[in-house]
């Protein structure tokens, strides 16, 4: 893990050495494409979102996730009785495979 770590840290210097090296102008014009990429991407979404929405009868609702693996929500059942506390040490338990005959 420490490998990797100091694996990483090196391309990071490295990486940072050559944006250091560019020259001014090259890095503000990276940044503003960058910049303009993300505004595209995220004006995007919000238009796809807007137009799923629009159609007429077509809302969107939050709904439960259900996992495939547990398809029953736990949170949802809470019709069961919660389990009494109690102070577990003063309840002895015997294990009966280690007593003998």
């Amino acid at each position: 893990m420490k490998k990797l770590q100091d694996k990483i840290d090196r391309l990071m210097d490295r990486l940072d050495e050559r944006w250091r090296a560019l020259p001014r102008r090259k890095q503000r014009r990276y940044t503003i494409c960058l910049f303009a990429g993300y505004l595209l991407l995220t004006a995007g979404v919000i238009a796809k979102l807007r137009y799923d929405t629009g159609k007429p009868g077509n809302i969107l609702q939050p709904e439960h996730i259900v996992s495939p693996i547990n398809p029953i929500n736990p949170i949802l059942q809470k019709n069961e009785k919660p389990a009494s506390l109690q102070d577990t040490s003063i309840t002895i338990l015997k294990d009966k495979t280690h007593e003998s005959e």
